[in-house]
């Protein structure tokens, strides 16, 4: 599958701190819970973007000491898409989850 984010998949992500992925994995997740049920094919396009941006820090040698929670995290937005049945795991806990590297990341600008 091609990458939607081009850029970012050619390093400029490892540019980022980790705060600074996680809040832009948290952009995609908020705006998957706006369009949940509103246009499935945006709302199937954010989670795909934040896969793909979770898989981006995976591969980011940087955060290998925090890469049980990053795949958790993973883990959590694929039981979300299957309904929590797993874990329980919704948009809306991800999106509350992902909204303190949101505001810690705005600190830091």
């Amino acid at each position: 599958m091609p990458f939607q984010h081009k850029n970012l998949a050619r390093g400029a992500w490892h540019e980022l701190s980790l705060i600074e992925q996680m809040a832009n994995i948290g952009s995609e997740i908020s705006r998957a819970v706006l369009w949940q049920n509103k246009d499935k094919q945006v709302f199937k396009n954010a989670v795909d973007r934040a896969l793909e941006l979770l898989d981006l820090t995976i591969q980011d040698l940087r955060w290998r000491k925090r890469l049980k929670e990053i795949v958790r995290v993973r883990e959590m937005l694929i039981d979300a898409l299957g309904g929590g049945k797993e874990y329980g795991s919704s948009f809306e806990s991800l999106d509350k989850y992902f909204l303190s590297f949101a505001l810690v990341a705005r600190l830091h600008r």
